[in-house]
């Protein structure tokens, strides 16, 4: 069997640790670095050969160089890495001490035979968890008619016993950039907290994402006791902006302020921009590292399970959709629409839906669909009103962008800037009904500030407080150009690079999307 019928290419794109691109069609799931792409044809090629049978040989050489080829990608970046002559000390992390941090801490924690509260560098997590039987199953990654099993790992993340920097020598630096988004201040607090732990000294928050870094915006001196109740506050303590200096003059302030850690917090377009920070470090040969904590509120970075902020997100969301729904159900031929975030992936709108239970109709950027016609999202709503007096529709700001008008223009962040479609489908429905002569009572509610904006709810609390000890662990460790993630249920670290290539979005194939259409019952509208 080759590898080409055993599924549909174009949705091998979507969530997978690998893609491997052989001409024109994609063999494995993932994301591809243009500098591998000539590389990768001809491993794969070689691997293609030994798919003739249904069955794979992992003792080939092809299959052997795939592995080797995942392991160089994920191998995260360290310290060492440029400067070799470099000797770890023992960890000044140690939840059995129960005084501060002395000038003697190497005598302040036990060993490791007391306290087995250390990540050895070599753990690791696995990947993908799902072995598949049969490439007809829902959501089947597989690489071989059989689906053979194939174990990919990754770094696992937690306190290690040796760190490359003395608490004394650190200054640390955090800043958060892009948009709002629940949790954002339960990150920074357990930042400093696990900072003040290792005992480090010199903790400063920029303000306003990386425009802090320029000289005019006034820095905040951070610790414990400033950071202490933040978390029961939405928004960010330092504040959030787009866009700012460019990477050499962010590098020539870090030097300037002595910064030797930096903890980014952000989505894909922040991680970009910590990448660089850190490449940037290395090549200036910079005893420095630079650590990202996703922060996306869309839900849509590679490889994560989820990212902080979202559950909140959801939660806040089905708020909204209750109010479309009491709204639509107490009047005569009620529709209810809620616009949720959701660029580029409807993973917001989709669980929200599910998580609700009211929703008629769910529409989000992976799934096409048509407004007018036998099929389209129109007429089907006209059924709704006549069976069940009643409607709820739930749209993703970025479904639908092909039904409204084009703005070509862009926010400070480079990202184009969407058509409303939520107001272009609330004035459709009017147009519709009235055309036909059936009334509808119309109501359109759009959540999106009042839910980034909110408190982090108890999920993601926990999750906030995790990356944001993990962060700091990952740094003292000496990783560099690194992000902590959920992976699994297990905490891990992942090489920036990794999860930046692409936005992650729903599979409309998946059993996830499946279960929504199942709950709201929806046909297919083209």
């Amino acid at each position: 069997m080759s590898l080409i019928s055993i599924g549909n290419a174009s949705n091998l794109l979507v969530n997978c640790p690998v893609q491997w691109k052989c001409k024109s069609f994609t063999v494995f799931r993932g994301s591809v670095r243009p500098e591998w792409k000539i590389r990768r044809e001809s491993v794969v090629k070689a691997a293609l050969m030994e798919v003739g049978r249904s069955g794979m040989d992992f003792g080939e050489s092809g299959w052997k160089e795939y592995q080797e080829d995942f392991e160089r990608r994920f191998r995260i970046p360290h310290l060492t890495d440029s400067f070799p002559e470099l000797s770890p000390i023992p960890s000044t992390f140690c939840l059995k001490r129960r005084r501060p941090i002395i000038d003697d801490y190497f005598d302040c924690c036990p060993s490791a035979e007391q306290w087995n509260g250390y990540v050895n560098n070599d753990d690791r997590v696995l990947l993908k968890v799902i072995k598949y039987s049969s490439p007809t199953s829902a959501g089947a990654e597989c690489v071989d008619g059989n689906c053979s099993w194939i174990e990919q790992w990754v770094h696992r993340a937690g306190p290690r016993e040796k760190i490359y920097f003395r608490p004394g020598e650190v200054n640390a630096a955090i800043v958060t950039c892009g948009g709002l988004c629940p949790g954002l201040n339960d990150v920074i607090r357990q930042i400093v907290i696990t900072l003040e732990m290792y005992g480090v000294k010199r903790i400063t928050g920029l303000r306003f994402g990386y425009r802090g870094f320029s000289k005019d915006v006034p820095e905040i001196p951070l610790s414990r006791a400033v950071v202490q109740n933040i978390h029961l506050e939405g928004g960010s303590l330092l504040g959030v902006s787009r866009g700012g200096p460019n990477t050499k003059d962010i590098v020539d302030s870090m030097q300037e302020r002595g910064v030797n850690m930096l903890f980014v917090l952000g989505g894909n377009g922040t991680h970009a921009g910590a990448n660089a920070i850190h490449e940037e470090c290395r090549k200036r040969r910079m005893k420095a590292v630079v650590v990202g904590v996703p922060k996306t509120i869309d839900n849509d970075i590679l490889l994560m399970d989820k990212t902080f902020g979202f559950d909140t997100a959801v939660e806040e969301a089905q708020r909204a959709i209750n109010s479309a729904y009491i709204e639509a159900n107490s009047a005569y031929h009620g529709i209810g629409i809620v616009k949720l975030m959701g660029r580029s992936s409807g993973y917001i709108a989709m669980h929200a839906s599910l998580a609700s239970g009211q929703v008629d109709v769910c529409l989000i950027p992976e799934v096409s669909f048509n407004l007018h016609g036998p099929n389209g999202v129109l007429r089907h709503l006209r059924h709704l009103l006549e069976t069940k007096r009643s409607a709820v529709v739930c749209v993703a700001e970025g479904a639908g962008q092909n039904l409204v008008e084009k703005t070509n223009a862009t926010d400070a962040s480079g990202n184009i800037v969407y058509g409303d479609i939520g107001v272009h489908i609330q004035q459709e429905i009017k147009k519709y009904f009235k055309n036909i002569g059936m009334l509808a009572d119309v109501k359109y509610i759009d959540p999106t500030y009042m839910i980034r904006a909110c408190r982090a709810n108890a999920s993601d609390g926990i999750l906030c407080t995790v990356l944001g000890q993990n962060a700091v662990h990952g740094a003292f460790a000496g990783y560099s150009g690194i992000t902590v993630g959920i992976c699994n249920t297990h905490y891990v670290y992942f090489p920036i690079p990794e999860v930046i290539s692409h936005s992650r979005q729903v599979d409309p194939n998946s059993r996830m999307w499946h279960r929504c259409l199942t709950s709201t019952g929806q046909p297919d509208f083209f």
